[in-house]
Protein backbone atom coordinates (compact mmCIF):
# COMPACT_ATOMS: atom_id res chain seq x y z
CA UNK A 1 0.00 0.00 0.00
CA UNK A 2 1.17 3.51 -0.51
CA UNK A 3 0.26 6.54 1.71
CA UNK A 4 -0.40 10.15 1.18
CA UNK A 5 0.15 12.52 3.63
CA UNK A 6 -2.05 15.41 4.17
CA UNK A 7 0.12 18.21 2.77
CA UNK A 8 0.68 15.59 -0.35
CA UNK A 9 -3.19 15.28 -0.45
CA UNK A 10 -3.91 18.74 -0.97
CA UNK A 11 -1.14 19.54 -3.11
CA UNK A 12 -2.04 16.48 -5.38
CA UNK A 13 -5.72 17.98 -5.59
CA UNK A 14 -4.27 21.26 -6.63
CA UNK A 15 -2.46 20.23 -9.33
CA UNK A 16 -4.72 18.07 -10.51
CA UNK A 17 -7.58 20.36 -11.04
CA UNK A 18 -4.87 23.01 -12.80
CA UNK A 19 -4.13 20.17 -15.17
CA UNK A 20 -7.45 19.13 -16.04
CA UNK A 21 -8.34 16.40 -13.98
CA UNK A 22 -10.83 15.13 -11.52
CA UNK A 23 -9.19 13.83 -7.88
CA UNK A 24 -12.70 11.48 -7.51
CA UNK A 25 -12.65 9.55 -11.08
CA UNK A 26 -8.51 9.94 -12.14
CA UNK A 27 -5.55 8.60 -10.58
CA UNK A 28 -1.89 9.50 -9.51
CA UNK A 29 0.55 7.05 -11.11
CA UNK A 30 3.64 6.50 -9.64
CA UNK A 31 6.21 4.16 -10.64
CA UNK A 32 9.92 3.47 -10.41
CA UNK A 33 12.07 3.63 -13.12
CA UNK A 34 15.93 3.39 -14.33
CA UNK A 35 17.90 6.81 -13.79
CA UNK A 36 18.97 9.22 -10.98
CA UNK A 37 22.67 9.44 -8.99
CA UNK A 38 21.52 6.40 -6.74
CA UNK A 39 20.33 4.07 -9.46
CA UNK A 40 16.44 4.26 -9.51
CA UNK A 41 14.06 6.91 -9.70
CA UNK A 42 10.39 8.29 -9.20
CA UNK A 43 8.02 8.62 -11.58
CA UNK A 44 4.58 10.83 -10.62
CA UNK A 45 2.17 11.46 -13.15
CA UNK A 46 -1.73 11.63 -13.38
CA UNK A 47 -3.53 9.50 -15.33
CA UNK A 48 -6.89 8.77 -16.24
CA UNK A 49 -7.09 5.15 -16.77
CA UNK A 50 -5.57 1.96 -15.79
CA UNK A 51 -3.89 -1.09 -17.07
CA UNK A 52 -4.91 -4.48 -16.41
CA UNK A 53 -1.73 -5.25 -14.35
CA UNK A 54 -1.73 -1.67 -12.20
CA UNK A 55 -2.29 -2.40 -8.33
CA UNK A 56 -4.91 0.61 -6.97
CA UNK A 57 -5.14 2.00 -3.78
CA UNK A 58 -6.95 4.44 -2.09
CA UNK A 59 -5.41 6.87 0.49
CA UNK A 60 -6.76 10.42 2.01
CA UNK A 61 -9.31 10.71 -0.42
CA UNK A 62 -6.12 10.24 -3.28
CA UNK A 63 -6.63 7.33 -5.96
CA UNK A 64 -3.22 5.83 -7.05
CA UNK A 65 -2.27 3.27 -9.39
CA UNK A 66 1.09 1.56 -9.58
CA UNK A 67 2.22 -0.74 -12.30
CA UNK A 68 3.44 -4.14 -10.90
CA UNK A 69 7.42 -3.99 -11.57
CA UNK A 70 7.46 -0.56 -9.33
CA UNK A 71 4.79 -1.48 -7.10
CA UNK A 72 7.49 -4.56 -5.49
CA UNK A 73 10.05 -1.27 -5.03
CA UNK A 74 7.13 0.85 -3.21
CA UNK A 75 5.16 -0.85 -1.02
CA UNK A 76 5.33 1.32 2.22
CA UNK A 77 6.15 4.31 0.53
CA UNK A 78 4.12 7.64 1.84
CA UNK A 79 3.92 10.36 -0.42
CA UNK A 80 4.82 13.43 1.18
CA UNK A 81 4.93 17.25 -0.10
CA UNK A 82 7.44 19.55 1.13
CA UNK A 83 6.88 23.29 0.36
CA UNK A 84 9.96 25.05 2.83
CA UNK A 85 12.98 26.52 1.81
CA UNK A 86 14.65 23.47 1.53
CA UNK A 87 13.55 22.34 -1.32
CA UNK A 88 9.87 22.72 -2.88
CA UNK A 89 8.01 19.01 -4.17
CA UNK A 90 6.85 15.62 -4.02
CA UNK A 91 8.83 13.45 -1.50
CA UNK A 92 8.70 9.79 -1.07
CA UNK A 93 9.72 8.38 2.01
CA UNK A 94 10.58 5.12 0.78
CA UNK A 95 11.11 1.99 4.03
CA UNK A 96 12.73 -0.11 0.95
CA UNK A 97 15.61 2.03 0.38
CA UNK A 98 18.39 1.55 1.68
CA UNK A 99 20.50 4.95 0.10
CA UNK A 100 18.99 8.04 -1.16
CA UNK A 101 20.97 10.99 -3.24
CA UNK A 102 20.58 14.28 -1.51
CA UNK A 103 18.16 15.67 -3.72
CA UNK A 104 15.28 12.66 -2.66
CA UNK A 105 14.96 12.04 -6.12
CA UNK A 106 16.33 8.69 -6.40
CA UNK A 107 17.32 5.58 -4.08
CA UNK A 108 18.67 2.09 -4.19
CA UNK A 109 17.79 -0.86 -2.66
Amino acid sequence: MIKVSDTAKKKVIELMKDDGFDVVTDFVRVGVKSGGCSGLSYDLTFDKSKEDEDKVFEDNDVRIIVDKKSFLYLIGTTLEYSGGLNGTGFKFNNPNASRTCGCGESFSL
